[in-house]
């Protein structure tokens, strides 16, 4: 089987292997760009710039160099700005759609399950008074300083490394509050994998009512209680300092319990009066504790929590090590 430094290696040395001329032109024509004939064809250009992320995201003063070119920096950077932005976006949604099958081979799937890292980041850009409106700058620059930056939330196929979407927002974008885009793009039965963002009531309350299936660390303001039959307490002006705000309902082994996670009154603002008011009043997921000793950086605690509750079809090491792979979106975003 290639490796994937092969397989990079040749998509560097020939991109219109992979990407056909006759595709990248026909997506133009159903967009409406027209083009003159000259050596930075839209074919080309795409070509170009697809080698110029693979080498490193090297500079535009480079890539005539990498392709052994005459043109020059400022032609290559013209012909990348003509092309019409939704060009780019359909050719990576068409590249998505040839590829996206391969992620539903039972070598992909996780006790039946598709696996998704959901993950937030950010990327700055050209400092420019309409990108500084549209997308912010971050606090403490003075003015005339720095550069825009804007929010990312990427969605990641987990098996396969396969990018389904990014979403780019204003920096001080929440990333759970981009999530009723997300969830279109999973299918019955998936799972979503991400940070404690993510383990919000709300936000579970919503996998559920889609037959989608989460597993997020706790909120680390969350208290988690792994006693039996353990009190409880409520919102508002009775609740009790110190005491869960779920309801203890079964144990499934030594801290891997059941629990019920109640509603609030008080609506998030990332999500509407009328989808709130249809989600249920409470949702029953499963908490789970584990220690992992990592050879060389210590140990750590994980308190996790999933709407997976068989412990039997999904034992707890196996969700541990499943969370542990988060981190491979580090990678996948790099």
């Amino acid at each position: 089987m290639a490796s994937v430094s092969s397989a990079l290696e040749r998509i560097k040395q020939s991109p219109l292997s992979i990407l056909k001329q006759k595709v990248i032109e026909q997506i133009c024509h159903e967009h409406g760009h027209s083009w003159r004939e000259r050596e930075l064809d839209p074919a080309t250009t795409i070509a170009l710039f697809v080698q110029q992320v693979l080498h490193g995201n090297t500079p535009c003063s480079e890539v005539r160099h990498i392709a052994g070119a005459s043109f020059t920096t400022q032609a290559y950077s013209a012909a990348r700005t003509r092309l019409p932005l939704d060009v780019y976006q359909h050719l990576l949604t068409a590249v998505h759609d040839v590829v996206e099958p391969l992620t539903k081979r039972v070598e992909y799937l996780w006790h039946g399950h598709r696996t998704f890292h959901v993950d937030g980041s950010t990327f700055s850009m050209p400092d420019t008074a309409e990108l500084q409106k549209a997308f912010g700058m971050p606090s403490g620059q003075k003015k005339g300083c720095g550069f825009p930056v804007a929010h990312l939330l990427v969605l990641f196929n987990a098996a396969t490394g396969l990018m389904f979407n990014a979403w780019a927002s204003p920096l001080r974008t929440g990333d759970v509050s981009q999530m009723a885009e997300v969830h279109p793009h999973l299918q019955k039965g998936d799972i979503l994998i991400g940070d404690d963002t993510f383990s919000n009531y709300t936000h579970l309350a919503m996998l559920t009512s889609q037959g989608l299936h989460g597993l997020f660390p706790s909120h680390h303001l969350r208290i988690v209680d792994f006693k039996k039959e353990r009190p409880y307490t409520v919102e508002g002006k009775k609740a009790i300092k110190g005491l869960p705000r779920s309801r203890w309902i079964k144990s499934l082994g030594k801290q891997d319990q059941l629990v019920e996670y109640f509603k609030s009154k008080e609506k998030p603002a990332w999500i509407s009066q009328q989808e709130y008011d249809a989600l249920p009043d409470s949702i029953i997921v499963r908490e789970l504790r584990r220690t992992v000793r990592r050879p060389g950086l210590g140990s750590v605690t994980l308190t996790l929590v999933t709407t997976l509750l068989d412990p039997e079809k999904y034992p707890a090491e196996e969700l541990l090590e499943l969370r542990l792979r988060r981190w491979d979106v580090e990678t996948n975003l790099g």
